[in-house]
């Protein structure tokens, strides 16, 4: 299957803290923006299912608000348990609206 833009959200949409979810396609997606670029992963923790929009931003590293697993929000490596990682997708700014490649 080829990966596929699909709309997130409007750039203007973004709250403040840079920190956005969404659902595309029925998956939920987490966007960030950090140094002037936005980025997207898999928005569900895989520990046990916490929001990591609702989770804190360090730079570039997103901490789940349940239990304070961590991730590398370009790469989605888990930060202490390297067999963990999230899903990480494309993004591109088309119009005012940011645009996610699901796989």
């Amino acid at each position: 299957m080829t990966a596929e833009w699909k709309y997130a959200i409007r750039l203007s949409d973004i709250p403040e803290s840079g920190i956005a979810e969404c659902v595309i396609d029925g998956r939920i997606v987490a966007l960030f923006t950090v140094e002037n670029t936005i980025q997207a992963v898999d928005g569900i923790c895989p520990h046990q299912g916490g929001s990591l929009a609702n989770g804190s931003l360090h730079g570039c590293v997103i901490r789940c608000p349940w239990h304070g697993w961590e991730y590398d929000i370009h790469t989605g490596q888990h930060q202490s348990i390297p067999s963990v990682c999230i899903e990480t997708f494309g993004t591109r700014i088309v119009n005012g609206c940011v645009e996610v490649k699901l796989s």
